[in-house]
């Protein structure tokens, strides 16, 4: 039986620091500030993608620790946003790093969306940061500092934290040349546990964005990989090149693209 210490806290007895850093191939030492923080960001966002593969299979999403590590490192599978999150808050728990869990309002769609995204606030040296590993393909890939509401370039894209009146934050990123709103959070202490009705709506609901669409996306240094429906797209430096694919040719572009096998 699990022991249940910490309930901000992912259960794990199967999560070995080393064999994550080993599945995102990080280089070097690890050290309890922003810096290394954003570089193992980077390094799972370049290795991990973010897929909802299982949804579209019509299974059921673990979110016990244990599944998490099974499933994203032992069989090199990737997951949405409480998975991909669900594994960093583990690295950061091996690391002793303050956090806590906020939910996150999606803004990128027409309709009006309730709090399903999971985003993740830590504290280093007295400040807090933003850091979201599972926001698709619009995710930011560093940590943003939550007092600092300038523009911030990450690659290619710009991000910016806007504050609003009631004490809010809205995501929002540089798109030709204009501010989108990705989504928006308060700093409401958010339990892990608090995530399973939203996980549960987001895999099996048909309403949910992840069970009317197929979607694969990983980033590189240079851009990102997006899979969505039946197109694929490569952005490298801000430009796009995309195709579309028949169903036959799928398992072959998730294993060349993404490092991926259905299962």
């Amino acid at each position: 039986m699990t022991k249940h210490t910490n309930p901000n806290q992912i259960d794990s007895d199967n999560f070995v620091l080393q064999d994550y850093l080993d599945r995102i191939h990080f280089v070097g030492d690890i050290k309890s500030n922003i810096k290394s923080i954003g570089k193992l960001m980077q390094c799972q966002l370049f290795s991990i993608p973010f897929e909802d593969l299982d949804v579209q299979a019509g299974k059921t999403i673990l979110l016990a620790g244990n599944d998490i590590v099974d499933k994203l490192i032992t069989r090199k599978r990737g997951g949405y946003c409480y998975e991909v999150n669900g594994l960093f808050a583990l690295v950061l728990q091996k690391m002793d790093i303050p956090y806590r869990f906020v939910a996150a309002r999606p803004l990128v769609t027409p309709v009006e969306n309730p709090k399903t995204h999971i985003a993740i606030i830590v504290t280093v040296e007295s400040e807090e940061y933003l850091v979201d590993l599972g926001f698709g393909g619009n995710g930011i890939r560093e940590p943003l500092k939550l007092n600092d509401t300038t523009a911030v370039q990450q690659g290619t894209e710009t991000f910016a934290l806007v504050k609003s009146e009631n004490g809010s934050f809205i995501l929002q990123t540089l798109l030709h040349n204009e501010w989108k709103d990705l989504y928006s959070f308060d700093l409401s202490h958010q339990e892990w546990i608090d995530f399973k009705p939203a996980n549960h709506y987001n895999s099996t609901h048909p309403d949910s964005f992840f069970t009317q669409n197929l979607v694969v996306v990983l980033q590189n240094p240079l851009g990102k990989k997006i899979l969505f429906k039946n197109s694929f797209k490569s952005i490298e430096n801000g430009k796009a090149q995309s195709y579309t694919f028949e169903p036959e040719q799928l398992d072959g572009i998730l294993a060349t693209e993404f490092n991926l096998k259905k299962a």
